[in-house]
């Protein structure tokens, strides 16, 4: 059956069009013009993807509260912000409530189809992915999480225990950012920002010690990193 896709969007031309957009794709779609019925429509049944204006009618935030009751429902669901909203605060706001993607209404039906394609297929890659509960398998990463040792095409990669943590936070879920912050919970550490840049740095330098072609993390400046999907 299609993958079934939910737009919260207040303005009905613009939902109309994202619906016509999805369906010429091949998608099922539902529109939701505000946070209340979204939230009764999701009582019902979460579908497979959710798109999320910030401002919803008289709501100015309520699509930061709808996606944080939405991840408090689902760890797993899909989640993008598709917003006119282009600050920096507002984009760190919705990837802290780990939404998967922001996007700015300026953004292309052709690219925000791409988008969405992208994420699906990362999820289905994330599902598919080989090994036991202490193992994390991406590509040529491997790592073993009771053991807190990483290798890259079976040779060793030289990270310390708070290092192979953030690389597994980043590794789990391919092409999920990750803000810095997120990633101090994940190095259960307490640092300045400029701190996690500078591990970031160094595990880049360490994974390109046994592969100098190597460069699997991306930096999303201003918001965190992602791990590269392997389909990019």
């Amino acid at each position: 059956m299609p993958k079934l896709i939910a737009i919260v969007e207040d303005e009905a031309a613009l939902a109309a069009n994202y619906q016509d957009a999805f369906r010429q794709q091949g998608y099922r779609v539902v529109h939701y013009p505000d946070r209340a019925t979204a939230v009764a429509g999701f009582e019902q049944r979460l579908p497979d993807l959710v798109i999320i204006d910030i401002g919803l009618g008289e709501e100015p935030e309520g699509g930061f509260e709808l996606c944080r009751l939405l991840r408090q429902r689902s760890t797993a669901l899909p989640i993008i912000f598709l917003t006119a909203r282009d600050s920096d605060a507002d984009k760190v706001s919705g990837l802290r409530l780990e939404a998967d993607d922001y996007l700015t209404k300026d953004i292309s039906l052709v690219h925000l189809m791409a988008r969405v394609n992208a994420l699906f297929r990362r999820i289905e890659a994330r599902d598919t992915t080989s090994g036991d509960a202490g193992t994390i398998r991406q590509g040529p990463l491997e790592i073993d999480m009771d053991c807190a040792t990483a290798s890259w095409n079976n040779q060793l990669i030289d990270l310390t225990v708070t290092e192979c943590w953030i690389v597994a936070a980043l590794a789990r879920y391919p092409g999920h950012l990750k803000t810095r912050d997120q990633l101090m919970e994940a190095g259960k550490m307490v640092v300045e920002e400029n701190t996690v840049t500078s591990m970031i740095k160094r595990i880049r330098s360490k994974i390109r010690e046994v592969d100098a072609t190597a460069d699997p993390i991306q930096t999303e400046y201003g918001m965190g990193y992602r791990w590269r999907p392997e389909t990019e």
